[in-house]
């Protein structure tokens, strides 16, 4: 790691971003328009909101710098206002971005993005996961007749919907019929997998699962894991939501030369632009279609912005860049430059039994552990805290851009060795005395 080339900042205002908390609470529920953007996710001494972004950095109300690690909660895959996007987007906003009937655009993109999925034969677009996640499940409900869906128990969201958020602690206000329609099995365990389909036989439509979580899988696991469900009469849908274009080009569904029934998309197929796509097998998309006559109709997605064309052209402006330039090699590539280096001071600060790196060169996440080696949620504020301190807008993840380099890595990294110091005094005595404000709570709890 070579020294970094910028000094350290030291950030103690955040007087606008103070009032902007103060205010926005009474205005929209949660204060944001995802839980995981909420101030319980952040210490107190953290922007409250960001004004405006480049490259691999923003700003917030108080004019504060950071260098963003989480990326738009991964969506923005090259960086912010990335200008070969943009200039692809104001093409099209000048052309009008929303009309009576489909745009040209809308053949356009179907045809560029399946022919990156070989596997499947019909595309649908939405504007947020949520909605082709939910699709994804009616389809299977409706192809196989049945009626319970299963997902793995360790994977944290799928979808705001009745049919994923019933099966997590914040199930207030969902019936319990919904609820039981969602069953749960260890992830990436084939026996789990088995064990679940004959305690429930016939009765699983689908098994959806996010296709890399936590650990490498072995090269042929979803050759078995879809033949496995397929025997049980099961769809199997692959949430390439955080994985597509991110593990591989255009995902897992290649790395892996898996052949899932149907598969979701979005995050970073955009670069943050609101695209999302389900594609899949044309026995199954068809059901959603309008041209077999006699047969029933399913509503499948209907959204009037899901053909918006700057969003769409957002996409393919997007796949431009990850077909030219070799973005996924220099992400995977800063991803483990990353990691090696917080091995390195980790053992250098003895400190490898508190802090666990998880996840892959992708996306790189951190646990934060306390003197009984469990993980510990003041503690990780703690640490949040330094971090952004130092101008480092961590939320305990690392999902790598195009436009992070090097450098920026050195400098999170020379913040990153300084909020050690600091954490091994909370380890040592007590975070009370330095942390500002309450810890951070899980975004999944049955109470406020």
């Amino acid at each position: 790691m070579a020294a970094p080339t910028r000094t350290l900042p030291h950030i103690t205002t955040f007087s606008a971003s103070d009032e902007y908390r103060r205010v926005i609470h009474h205005l929209i529920p949660g204060g944001a328009h995802t839980y995981s953007k909420g101030d319980d996710q952040f210490p107190v001494l953290s922007p409250a909101s960001i004004t405006h972004g480049k490259g691999a950095y923003c700003w917030d109300p108080d004019g504060n710098k950071y260098l963003d690690t989480l990326m738009g909660l991964t969506a923005v895959s090259l960086g912010h206002a990335y200008e070969p996007v943009l200039a692809r987007v104001r093409e099209e906003l000048e052309k009008g971005v929303n009309f009576s009937r489909p745009s040209v655009i809308e053949r356009e993109m179907a045809e560029r993005f399946l022919s990156l999925v070989p596997q499947h034969d019909m595309i649908k677009y939405a504007k947020n996961g949520s909605v082709v996640t939910t699709a994804a499940v009616k389809l299977a409900r409706a192809f196989t007749g049945k009626t319970l869906v299963a997902r793995p128990a360790e994977h944290p969201f799928y979808s705001y919907d009745d049919w994923f958020i019933g099966s997590t602690a914040c199930d207030f206000g969902i019936p319990r019929e919904i609820k039981d329609l969602t069953i749960l099995y260890r992830q990436d365990s084939l026996e789990d997998l088995e064990r679940m389909f004959n305690e429930f036989p016939g009765q699983i439509s689908c098994v959806i699962s996010e296709p890399e979580k936590w650990i490498p899988l072995e090269p042929d696991f979803y050759e078995k894991a879809i033949a496995l469900a397929h025997r049980h009469g099961a769809v199997w849908i692959m949430d390439e939501m955080i994985t597509g274009f991110k593990t591989d080009y255009p995902g897992s569904i290649k790395k892996f030369n898996a052949q899932p029934d149907i598969a979701t998309w979005g995050k970073g197929i955009a670069n943050g632009f609101s695209f999302c796509a389900l594609t899949g097998k044309k026995e199954i998309m068809q059901l959603g279609g309008i041209n077999q006559e006699g047969t029933p109709k399913l509503f499948l997605v209907s959204t009037t912005h899901g053909g918006e064309t700057h969003s769409i052209a957002a996409g393919l402006a997007t796949m431009d860049v990850f077909e030219k330039e070799p973005v996924i090699e220099h992400n995977h590539a800063i991803g483990d430059y990353y990691i090696s280096h917080v091995r390195e001071i980790l053992l250098r600060k003895n400190l490898q039994d508190y802090f666990e790196l998880t996840g892959f060169n992708w996306s790189v996440g951190l646990i934060v552990k306390n003197k009984d080696k469990q993980p510990d949620l003041k503690l990780r504020t703690l640490f949040m805290q330094e971090m952004i301190r130092r101008g480092i807008l961590f939320q305990g993840i690392l999902s790598p851009c195009y436009s992070h380099t090097n450098e920026d890595i050195d400098w999170m990294l020379a913040a990153f060795e300084e909020s050690c110091d600091v954490f091994v005094k909370g380890l040592d005595g007590g975070v009370d005395h330095l942390l500002v404000g309450p810890a951070i709570k899980p975004v999944f709890r049955k109470f406020n």
